[in-house]
């Protein structure tokens, strides 16, 4: 048994699996709450860390489902990784956003729901990642940190536990 094994049995690793992914449920809970029951209008960088904590979410659920064997749990948590990474991207370029001087905000655009009936594919992605004027705006704040901050400080905490699994399950076939 090596250190990683005996710092994160595997007991604890399927429980941590299911963990995020009820997690990932109570965040996206969370913003339809925000949405529907204090009506705080998402912006478009609002809709893509939904997104981000869907995959990191979906991921975790598949780790779970295949935690005994090797290369099906790599593919979960790699994948959990690439969604908990762009999530903080994304997060991290919303809090500039937010942090920007009033005259570098960039305008506001037409709504997401337009953009998607009327943009090709590639051109709605990058309009959507670039932000704009109402990604600028904080409704909501907790601790002094924005929203934003928070899903940033959850992709990143996503991000470091699903290294540790990464590394256990590469460490367990070399033991």
């Amino acid at each position: 048994m090596n250190a990683l094994e005996r710092i994160i049995p595997e007991r604890a690793l399927s429980a941590g699996y299911l963990f995020g992914f009820l997690l990932c449920i109570g965040l996206l809970a969370s913003a339809y709450y925000f949405e529907y029951a204090l009506f705080l209008e998402p912006c478009p960088l609002c809709i893509v860390q939904r997104i981000a904590t869907l995959g990191i979410g979906l991921g975790c659920l598949f780790a779970f489902f295949s935690r005994n064997t090797h290369w099906p749990l790599r593919l979960s948590l790699l994948f959990t990784l690439a969604s908990a990474l762009f999530g903080t991207w994304v997060a991290n370029h919303h809090v500039s956003i937010q942090n920007m001087p009033a005259s570098e905000v960039p305008e506001c655009g037409p709504g997401l729901e337009y953009m998607i009936e009327t943009l090709p594919t590639h051109e709605l992605i990058t309009t959507v990642l670039r932000g704009s004027g109402s990604c600028a705006d904080i409704s909501w704040v907790f601790l002094g940190f924005t929203m934003p901050e928070w899903t940033c400080f959850a992709f990143i905490g996503f991000a470091l536990i699903v290294l540790l699994g990464l590394a256990r399950t590469w460490k367990t076939d070399k033991a």
